[in-house]
């Protein structure tokens, strides 16, 4: 019996959870009020994902299909998994995606997909609902695409003229991890993909000599998602691979999803899901490396086993195991080592730095910027403030680790 749209919405909604690679950051405004059309990438909504300057942004994240002729073991859609399958058709989804819109539910479309007959079929659909919502519609909302890697070069160009974000999934820190887990798929056409998203990224970047303007084409970058402790690998080897990724494709964001044990799944996985905890540190430590100046052998090197420390954030362990870096004398120190204490980050610096131009300042002037004093003063020196020998306590470290709980049976 064919389902009804509702049916196959409430589906094909609920398995596009397990993609964490839907934030809106860094995209280009459009306004319709100017333009003519219809939505905007700015305004009110149901809160979906966050930009970086805290703005919610509302979207509609849903499959196209969750029917997939791979047989990865890791997916819940894959193709022998015994869970219930819908479909949408590029209309339905286009028809979804303005009425949600009209009724203020969202601010754009999170467009992912299982992958159906081929891949260039599946992204020919996908490049579909991209082209009409933006040229037949007039939609100027925000739209991520999640593309397929081994799709044709001309499709993904084509989805990139329409999309704000794509995303290729890099699904595993490690090709043996793939190899092992979705032999399906190839980890060196997943990386050419993401190499030729990138050339045409920075190719469109450049303004013509015509008409000095720039090509408009993925304005939001690309990104990608990596999964959380199916196999094995430690956090070193997680943060690794984030780190060359970056550095080779000019990714916007990596994400980490932590893994989700599936209904029938390989024996090859893991019964127990790691603690998200985790996937909160991998993100910590993926923020020092990009905005603080760490390096991933930096941050990793705390723990002899590579992994992240789970009690402290990954800034304050670093500190805890480097002590003879500190204190920091707020009034002379240089911007890189200010954003190496606990406690200090980016936005705060840049006020201390401005600030000290005037006067020296005190302990009670950081906390008049917000920051945690418990937090910050056995790591800094400030005018008529010294931390002795507080660096030296042997029980440093508890003051800083969470309290135990007891546990209640209800």
């Amino acid at each position: 019996m064919k389902k009804s749209m509702k049916e196959r919405l409430a589906i094909l909604s609920d398995a596009a959870k397990y993609d964490a690679s839907c934030a809106s950051s860094g995209t280009t405004r459009r306004d319709s009020t100017s333009s003519g059309g219809l939505g905007s990438t700015e305004g009110s909504g149901i809160c979906h994902a966050y930009a970086p300057d805290g703005r919610c942004i509302s979207l509609l994240k849903i499959l196209l299909t969750n029917f997939c002729i791979y047989d990865c073991a890791y997916c819940i859609n894959r193709s022998s998994s015994n869970v219930e399958r819908a479909r949408f058709t590029p209309e339905e989804v286009i028809w979804l995606t303005m009425e949600f819109y009209r009724r203020n539910y969202i601010e754009g479309l999170f467009l992912s997909s299982g992958i159906i007959r081929s891949s260039d079929h599946t992204m020919e659909e996908m490049v579909k609902i991209a082209r009409d919502l933006r040229t037949v519609h007039g939609f100027r909302g925000y739209i991520h695409l999640k593309t397929i890697p081994e799709a044709s070069p001309a499709l993904i160009e084509q989805a990139g003229l329409y999309a704000d974000r794509l995303s290729i999934n890099i699904e595993l820190p490690t090709d043996l991890g793939i190899s092992q887990f979705a032999p399906e798929k190839r980890p060196d056409g997943i990386r050419r993909a993401m190499g030729d998203l990138r050339l045409k990224i920075e190719d469109a970047s450049e303004p013509t000599l015509k008409t000095k303007r720039r090509k408009r084409f993925v304005p939001a970058g690309q990104s990608t998602q990596m999964i959380v402790g199916a196999d094995g690998a430690n956090d070193a080897t997680i943060l690794g691979t984030s780190a060359r990724l970056y550095g080779s494709y000019g990714l916007k964001r990596v994400y980490y999803s932590a893994f989700s044990p599936i209904p029938d799944s390989s024996s090859k996985l893991p019964l127990i899901k790691p603690p998200l905890i985790r996937e909160h540190r991998l993100y910590q430590a993926d923020w020092l490396y990009r905005f603080y100046g760490f390096d991933i052998g930096e941050i990793t090197s705390v723990a002899s086993d590579g992994n992240l420390d789970l009690e402290l954030d990954p800034k304050l362990a670093w500190a805890l195991a480097n002590r003879d870096g500190f204190p920091v004398n707020i009034n002379r120190a240089s911007k890189e080592m200010l954003l190496r204490v606990p406690g200090l980050g980016t936005k705060t610096v840049k006020s201390i730095l401005s600030s000290r131009r005037f006067r020296r300042l005190r302990l009670e002037d950081l906390g008049r910027l917000g920051v945690s004093l418990r937090k910050v003063q056995p790591f800094i020196e400030a005018e008529g403030w010294t931390p002795k020998r507080i660096l030296e306590r042997s029980d440093l470290r508890q003051m800083f680790s969470p309290q135990p709980e007891q546990l209640t049976l209800f």
